[in-house]
């Protein structure tokens, strides 16, 4: 069953594809043993790695990127359903929420980077754990919401978030936090956050 993980590579990345019937002990010990193979790849060179195949759960995707973190210094990303889905859009407009100044930022963001803007942001991709996302109106993330997202940052608590999928570990709009615990919670898709009688709603 070591053949439940394939490395292939492209030309700006490296794609991993794991066999969707594979179990998850199964995956890290072919994983562990292609590591060596993975290495070869890099040089000076830091060449994402995307993830794709099998979808995963929050615990799985923690082992399996703490695997290939511990051995490479390497962005890696985990290929998710990308649209928020025409339910969650219609429910976002329905909700009456306030129009905006929008900026639109293209392609993902990695971690250390950060995005603070007036008004609303809709990110054109994903936000990575440890990137950060800031607006003083709503946010959308059309790809995955991982890292951390504050929408409402001057105070509107009438400010939304939605994103294609939400992995985050906390968000926060207005001044309202909201820890989401990753072992007991699971990945929320096409979620959509607001803030009902002083808390944070995920849907």
């Amino acid at each position: 069953m070591e053949n439940c993980v394939s490395i292939n590579l492209r030309r700006n990345q490296i794609v991993i594809k794991i066999a969707e019937d594979s179990e998850q002990w199964r995956i890290v010990k072919a994983l562990t043993k292609k590591l060596p193979e993975l290495k070869k790849l890099y040089k000076d060179d830091k060449t994402p790695i995307k993830i794709i195949g099998k979808v995963l759960k929050n615990k799985e995707i923690d082992e399996i990127q703490e695997l290939i973190k511990d051995n490479i210094d390497v962005d890696v990303e985990f290929d998710m359903p990308k649209s928020l889905g025409l339910s969650s859009i219609t429910r976002t407009f329905k909700q009456e929420i306030a129009v905006s100044d929008t900026k639109f930022h293209k392609g993902s963001l990695r971690s250390g980077q950060k995005i603070e803007t007036e008004g609303s942001l809709v990110v054109l991709g994903d936000v990575n754990s440890g990137a950060e996302i800031i607006a003083s109106d709503n946010i959308v993330v059309l790809g995955s919401l991982r890292g951390l997202a504050h929408a409402g940052a001057k105070g509107n608590e009438k400010a939304i978030i939605a994103a294609g999928n939400l992995d985050a570990v906390q968000i926060r709009i207005a001044n309202i936090l909201r820890e989401i615990d990753r072992d007991e919670e699971p990945m929320h898709r096409q979620a959509y956050v607001y803030v009902d009688s002083g808390k944070i709603v995920i849907e």
